[in-house]
């Protein structure tokens, strides 16, 4: 398959039941809100119509997306409006199934370490490719993973036990 079958052969309606899922479960982490998550999932699918771009492989469009979700997170979550305005209570009634102490617990992690367990545990990526997409040494993600497992060591203390 060359690439531009690969681009041309893939209608929209395709890509979003394919990767739909995996781009609003990253912004719902990054941005732990399911409103907000909605709007990064709609500007990422607007870049993806927008940018043209063939991709040599669907492991090249899985990763693209990845990276469009963390960009227009992070350009949401940095934003002057975002940071003047305090979010509405999010009751969770979204298809999340993650309802356990440990889906509320990585919520409660700061979003550089939700990010990387969630692209480690959730989007199954390696190490190495979690660094590429987040522009990282590899040896950050482990740290940042490290750390991210001690703080959810602590909160959950005695909640599993």
């Amino acid at each position: 398959m060359n690439n531009e079958s690969l681009r041309t052969n893939d209608s929209v309606d395709e890509i979003l039941e394919t990767y739909g899922k995996m781009v609003y479960r990253l912004a719902y982490a990054r941005t732990k809100n399911r409103y907000d998550a909605d709007d990064v999932m709609q500007e990422v699918f607007l870049r993806y119509i927008r940018c043209g771009q063939t991709f040599a492989d669907e492991g090249h469009r899985r990763a693209w997306l990845i990276r469009a979700t963390i960009n227009c997170s992070k350009t949401l979550l940095s934003s002057a409006w975002f940071r003047r305005t305090s979010p509405l209570e999010d009751t969770l009634t979204t298809e999340l199934e993650e309802k356990s102490e440990v889906y509320y617990a990585v919520m409660a992690l700061p979003v550089k370490y939700r990010t990387v367990i969630h692209l480690y545990y959730y989007e199954d990526l390696p190490i190495a490719e979690i660094s590429a997409l987040l522009k990282t040494k590899e040896t950050t993600v482990k740290s940042q993973l490290h750390r991210a497992r001690n703080l959810l060591k602590e909160t959950l203390k005695g909640e599993l036990f």
